[in-house]
This record gives C-alpha cells, structure tokens and sequence, in this order.
C-alpha cells in the first residue's frame, strides 16, 4: 500500500530540488508566501508547513520583515552541543549519504582505553572505524570505541545504520549527555588513507565521551572532518544576572 504525499511534502520538495540545482542561490530570497500560494495553488498553511520544513532541513532561514533567504549548503551545519546520531543529522537534513564500517573488532583495553571509558583490564570494549560519505565524497572518519558490556548484539551491520537508534529501540537504553572538545590537527595517515581529503592539510577533530541516564559512559568518540564541508554551530543564552 503506497501512502500519497501530503501538498506541503511536494511543495518542500520541488522547492529543495530547485535549492539543490542552484536554481536559488545562497543569500537570494525566495518568492514570498503570497506569490508561492499562486504559484504551486496551494493554502497559505500548505506553503507554511514547507518553508518550516526547507528551514528545519537548512535550505533557508525566515528572517522577519524581509522573507525566506536561502542559505549556503556547501558546508553543513553541524550541531556541536547536541547528541545526535550521524543517521539523524543526515536525514534532519536531507544529505545523501553513506556509511562503510572499514573495522569492527573486540579489543582488550590498554591502560589509555581503560581511563578514557572507565574500565578494568578484564573488561572488553568494541572498536569501530566507520567512513561516512556525503555526496559521494568520503569526509567524516568516525572512530568510537564502546563499553561491550553495555551493547550486546551490536554488529557491524547495526552499526553500518545507527548505534544509537540500537540502543534506544533494541536495548532500551536512554542516552542522556556528552562531553565533547573540538581541535583542528594534522591528517594522520589514515586520515590520508581512509578520507578523500586531496590538498587539504587540517582536518576538524571532535572528540568526547558519551552517557547513560545513570552516568556510566559507554562511548569514546574521534570524529574527523575534512574541513571544507562542516561549520560547527551551537545555541548560546546569556544568563541574566
């Protein structure tokens, strides 16, 4: 049984492809809602419920008084507070992308794994390489290493989809907070190896430790950015004295 799309999902579409072929360009403005209503003969409410759909994805961001701005999507907006799984940031969104997991393999701790993750010498932990692909292009290296006493059944395949959303619907686990830092480095030669990275000379390094509801930490995370396609953002309040 095929469900049909609602008129707001064929208008964000059409919209979104239009944004994709560069038929509007960064910092143009699209028609205003008055002039998308009669183009795509649509309610006033369908053209809203789309361009709230193009902003939450990061084609446009409204601007009050002046209208719908398209924005750059040559480099991704991504969220350095948040805990997001890389799944749900692509299809938040809407990249075409692609997961390869190049290792996947139980490992004893050595003394460095064991303090970063808070183990014994007796306790195991899962170590995984995954590279993921953004428009066909190998940019994100993400290296995590995971308490494997807390992600039983976990394999590469799961992996190849989402660790979190394992966790969540299989495991129910609740995952709580992450302490993260963020520096530019060197490639290292895997970096060279495993990204497409050509003549760039820094990569984008974050690197934290991931929680349960409880505290205990389960992940170790080194997630490495070729530079070009990433702008790190996060929401700041000023608190009032």
């Amino acid at each position: 049984m095929y469900l049909l799309k609602s008129k707001f999902q064929l208008v964000y579409e059409e919209l979104a492809n239009q944004i994709q072929k560069g038929e509007w360009r960064p910092e143009e403005l699209l028609p205003s809602e008055l002039e998308l209503v009669k183009t795509y003969q649509a309610s006033r409410e369908t053209i809203r419920k789309a361009l709230k759909l193009l902003s939450e994805r990061g084609y446009i961001q409204k601007i009050q008084g002046k209208g719908s701005v398209v924005l750059d999507r040559s480099k991704i907006d991504f969220p350095f507070s948040g805990v997001s799984s890389f799944k749900e940031l692509s299809e938040r969104m809407n990249m075409k992308v692609e997961t390869d997991v190049v290792a996947f393999d139980e490992v004893i701790p050595d003394l460095d794994l064991q303090d970063k993750l808070q183990l014994t010498s007796e306790q195991h932990a899962l170590r995984i390489k995954r590279v993921r692909k953004v428009d066909g292009e190998r940019v994100i290296l993400d290296k995590d290493d995971l308490v494997s006493a807390v992600v039983p059944g976990l394999t590469a395949k799961i992996s190849q989809n989402s660790i979190y959303e394992y966790l969540e619907k299989e495991l129910g686990l609740i995952i709580s907070f992450a302490k993260k830092e963020i520096v530019v480095e060197e490639p290292t030669v895997e970096d060279r190896a495993l990204l497409d990275l050509d003549s760039f000379t820094n990569v984008v390094v974050v690197r934290g430790r991931t929680y349960l509801d409880d505290a205990r930490i389960f992940q170790y995370t080194e997630s490495r950015h070729r530079p070009d396609k990433f702008r790190f953002v996060n929401f700041a309040r000023r608190e009032q004295l």
